[in-house]
């Protein structure tokens, strides 16, 4: 059966590293004017996910409770580090995102290729976790969240890197340690999937002030360094 929750979890964390990725292709395009690093950016990718997609079909042979129990683990750990990028999200909103030196056209093919393979191994980090669970689902969730990010990258074009991503960054990382509390209580009770529906509404709720939270704190580290 197409679990629906699946499907979701993995374009959201498909969508968010790939639109990183994206952001970054288009921000070396404007600097090089060389449309190159989009192959580079897209070879990148292309060398985690494919055997990352190959592998979730083996994990399906390894015993379901040792399945749970890992994947929860991990998106338990990924759903913290998400959770502190959510908070630098959101100082930067209020102060102001700081300015770097970009990459020039010598080296920006290389800089292109090594920004999608790190994107692309943070998405498959999550997407191994929940290939097992629903290979179909997360297949699907991978596919839809690269079109997604390619048709809108084509669209907005220069405006993508303009988006706010600390909602984005929320709403995944509360996804994550949805399933990561899901599936610990799943190996040793058999849960409704319906139970998802309100263990993420706390969990947003709660990440969200959490991810305020520090990034206030955050802030006066910085202000006072």
């Amino acid at each position: 059966m197409f679990n629906i929750a699946i499907f979701l979890a993995a374009a959201g964390i498909t969508i968010l590293e790939m639109s990183e990725a994206s952001a970054v292709g288009i921000a070396l395009y404007a600097d090089t004017k060389r449309k190159v690093v989009f192959g580079f950016l897209a070879a990148g990718v292309l060398v985690v996910l494919f055997p990352t997609a190959l592998i979730g079909q083996l994990i399906e042979l390894v015993p379901i409770v040792l399945v749970r129990l890992f994947s929860a683990t991990l998106l338990l750990y990924f759903g913290q580090r998400l959770l502190k990028s959510a908070a630098r999200s959101f100082m930067f909103q209020r102060i102001g995102f700081p300015k770097g030196d970009e990459e020039r056209e010598k080296g920006a093919g290389f800089t292109a290729f090594s920004v999608g393979t790190v994107e692309a191994f943070e998405a498959a980090i999550v997407l191994v976790a929940l290939y097992p669970n629903g290979y179909l689902a997360t297949l699907v969730g991978l596919i839809s969240g690269i079109l997604v990010v390619i048709i809108f990258s084509i669209i907005l074009h220069s405006q993508i890197r303009k988006i706010k991503q600390a909602i984005m960054k929320a709403s995944v990382s509360s996804l994550l340690f949805t399933f990561s509390a899901f599936w610990y209580a799943e190996t040793f009770y058999n849960l409704d999937d319906l139970f998802l529906i309100p263990i993420f509404i706390v969990t947003f709720i709660a990440v969200y002030y959490g991810a305020n939270m520090i990034s206030r704190k955050m802030e006066r580290k910085r202000t006072a360094a």
